[in-house]
């Protein structure tokens, strides 16, 4: 990966819907040379898929939860079943194993808090082998995730 693709991998997660003549003015490329690298990063698997970013309280989910999950064992087994179920909650956004103390930490957002207990009580409580499960309510975003850090990787 060289200086012109982290550009463009740098503008097109600010706003991967630039038309490809604007895109490829910002990085100084011609739009057939640009169009070509955005397919190779496609196909390398950089650029995985474009979505909509949604704002979550415009669209009613008022509440994001972070959850911390240990397990009652800490085997292949128990983490596959986990692992396999929370594919299986379309409620749970994120999911990501972790170091220290907690084995997981789960991202939820909801409507309000009856909605988190709804979520709370006919989701997260049939999730396997959980020994533990830790709730914290976000007050508010203070930064929210808006891409990786592309330009790090010239330096």
């Amino acid at each position: 990966m060289d200086r012109l693709d982290i550009a463009l991998l740098e503008h097109m997660q600010q706003d991967s819907q630039v038309p490809l003549t604007s895109l490829s003015e910002k990085v100084g490329l011609s739009p057939s040379a640009c169009h070509r690298r955005i397919k190779a990063l496609e196909k390398d698997g950089a650029i995985k898929r474009y979505v909509a970013e949604l704002d979550n309280r415009k669209i009613g989910l008022q509440l994001d939860v972070f959850i911390e999950i240990r397990l009652t064992a800490q085997t292949e087994i128990s983490f596959s079943a986990f692992e396999t179920a929370v594919h299986q909650i379309d409620e749970i956004l994120e999911c990501h194993l972790m170091s220290g103390e907690a084995d997981y930490r789960l991202r939820v957002a909801a409507r309000d808090v009856a909605d988190y207990d709804d979520i709370h009580r006919n989701c997260l409580a049939r999730l396997p082998g959980v020994a533990a499960m830790h709730s914290a309510f976000a007050i508010r975003a203070i930064k929210k995730w808006s891409g990786y850090p592309v330009e790090r990787l010239l330096g």
